[in-house]
C-alpha cells in the first residue's frame, strides 16, 4: 500500500517536471535578459511622481522580472528609497511577485494559454489599483530637496553585463533563489496529487465562494513563489477546487507573506501595509468570481487534465526535448541548491578584508534577512553609495557583511541596512 503511493508520487513529481522545464528554461533565459541588460536608470526615472503614470508604470515593469516576493522586498524597497513614490512602489510591489516570465511560461505548461494571458493582466489591474489607492490614502510626507538626495542610485558599476554574466545569473544566481521553492512547490504538488480525493473540494465544500475564502486565508501568510505555486494550483484544480479560487491561490500566495508584510509596514508605513493587502484580497476576490461567472470552467480544466493523463499538451515540444529539459533542470537544480546550502569550497568569501585593504578600518557586521542574491546585490550597492566605504562583501549564508574604508559611521549604515528592510545587528568583535 505504501509502496504504492510512492509509486504514484514519483511518477507524478517527474510528470509535472518533464510537463514544466523546458518552458520554465526559457523562462530563465528572458530573466537573464531582462535583469542584466535592463536599464535601471530609466527605472528611477519613470517611478518618482505620485501620479497614475508612474503607478502604470511600475506594474508594467514588474510583471515581467522574475522576482518572488523575497526577491522584491529589497527591490521595491530600494526604488522607494530611490525616489519612487511610495504608489508606484505599492504598485510594484503587487504585481511583481504575481508572474514574471518564468512564471508564465509555466503557467502555460501546465494551466494552458487562457491561464497564462489572465495572470499578468490581472497583475497589471491590482499593482495599478494599489498603487493609485496609495497615493490617495498615504501621501508621501518627502520634500523636493529629500526627492533630488535619494536620486543617486544608478546601475550597478560590478555587474558583468557580457553574454557569459547573464547566462551566469539566468542559470545559476536567479535558479539558486528559487530553486528550494520550486522543489517544494513541485512536491507538494505531487503529494496533493497522490493524497487528495478526486474532486475533493465539489464533494466536502461544494460552494465556490467558501473556497476562495479558504484558499485566501491560507495563501496569505504563507509563502509560495509564483513558479512554484502553479503546478499546486493545477493540482488543486484536478480535485475539483474551481478556476477562480485557483487564481486567488496563485495571486495572494506568491504576493504576501509573513516577511513581505513586516517588512512593508516598517519601511513604508502601517496605512500603506493595510492599503497592500486590501488590493490584493479585493483584487483576488474579484477576479476569482469573474473568472469562475463568466469564463467556461473548460478552458482551464481541458489543458491541465491532459497533463495530468500524460498527454501531449503542445504539440509543437517534442517528447524529447521535454525530457532533456527535465534532465538539465534537476542537474541545475542540484547544484543551485548544494552551492546555497552546502558551499564548502565553492563559497568564495574566506579571505577578510584586513587582508586586502590592510591601511583601512575593516568592519564584519551581522546583517539579518537577507535570504537571496538580490538581497546580497542590494545591500552592497546600497552601502557601497555611502560616504568613506570603500568594498562591500555580503555573506547572505552567514548573514555577514564585510565593509572596508575610512572613517565608516556605523550609524548610517544602520539606518541604510534598516530602510531596506534588513535587521543590522551590530558589529562582530
Amino acid at each position: 500500500m505504501v509502496f504504492d503511493y510512492i509509486i504514484a508520487f514519483v511518477r507524478s513529481l517527474i510528470n509535472l517536471t518533464t510537463e514544466m522545464a523546458p518552458y520554465l528554461l526559457l523562462g530563465f533565459l528572458f530573466a537573464g535578459i531582462l535583469f542584466v541588460w535592463f536599464p535601471k536608470k530609466k527605472v528611477y526615472k519613470y517611478l518618482g511622481k505620485p501620479n497614475s503614470a508612474s503607478v502604470i508604470n511600475a506594474a508594467l515593469i514588474g510583471i515581467p522580472l522574475p522576482l518572488c516576493s523575497c526577491g522584491v522586498i529589497p527591490t521595491g524597497i530600494s526604488f522607494y528609497n530611490s525616489g519612487a513614490s511610495k504608489g508606484s512602489s505599492v504598485s510594484f510591489l503587487i504585481s511583481t511577485p504575481q508572474t514574471g516570465v518564468d512564471s508564465i511560461m509555466v503557467t502555460y505548461s501546465l494551466l494552458g494559454l487562457p491561464m497564462a494571458i489572465i495572470r499578468p493582466i490581472i497583475a497589471l489591474v491590482t499593482g495599478f489599483f494599489g498603487g493609485l489607492l496609495t497615493n490617495i490614502s498615504d501621501k508621501d510626507k518627502r520634500n523636493k530637496s529629500e526627492q533630488d538626495a535619494i536620486q543617486k542610485n544608478g546601475e550597478n558599476d560590478n555587474m558583468d553585463r557580457s553574454f557569459m554574466g547573464m547566462l551566469h545569473y539566468a542559470f545559476i544566481e536567479f535558479l539558486e533563489d528559487i530553486a528550494k521553492w520550486l522543489v517544494i512547490g513541485l512536491l507538494i504538488a505531487a503529494l496533493i496529487d497522490v493524497l487528495v480525493p478526486e474532486s475533493f473540494f465539489t464533494a466536502y465544500l461544494g460552494n465556490e465562494y467558501l473556497e476562495m475564502i479558504i484558499i485566501l486565508i491560507a495563501a496569505i501568510p504563507l509563502y509560495v513563489c509564483a513558479t512554484g505555486s502553479v503546478p499546486i494550483a493545477a493540482i488543486l484544480m484536478l480535485k475539483g477546487l474551481s478556476p477562480g479560487a485557483a487564481i486567488v491561490f496563485l495571486m495572494a500566495g506568491p504576493a504576501t507573506n509573513a516577511a513581505t508584510m513586516t517588512v512593508i509596514g516598517n519601511v513604508l508605513g502601517r496605512k500603506t501595509l493595510i492599503t497592500y493587502l486590501v488590493s490584493i484580497i479585493l483584487g483576488a476576490l474579484f477576479f476569482g468570481i469573474i473568472i469562475n461567472e463568466f469564463f467556461p470552467r473548460e478552458w482551464f480544466i481541458s489543458a491541465i487534465s491532459l497533463v495530468h493523463d500524460g498527454e501531449h499538451v503542445h504539440k509543437i515540444l517534442p517528447e524529447w526535448l521535454k525530457i532533456s529539459s527535465s534532465i538539465v533542470l534537476t542537474i541545475l537544480i542540484i547544484y543551485a541548491l548544494s552551492k546555497k546550502y552546502f558551499p564548502g569550497s565553492i563559497r568564495i568569501n574566506t579571505v577578510k578584508p584586513e587582508i586586502i585593504y590592510p591601511v583601512m578600518n575593516n568592519i564584519e557586521i551581522i546583517v539579518s534577512g537577507m535570504t537571496c542574491n538580490h538581497c546580497k546585490a542590494t545591500v552592497e550597492e546600497n552601502i557601497n553609495k555611502i560616504d568613506g566605504v570603500k568594498s562591500v562583501s555580503a555573506d547572505i549564508v552567514n548573514n555577514r557583511v564585510f565593509l572596508t574604508g575610512e572613517k565608516i559611521n556605523l550609524d548610517h549604515i544602520r539606518e541604510k541596512i534598516n530602510s531596506l528592510g534588513y535587521k543590522y545587528g551590530g558589529v562582530v568583535d
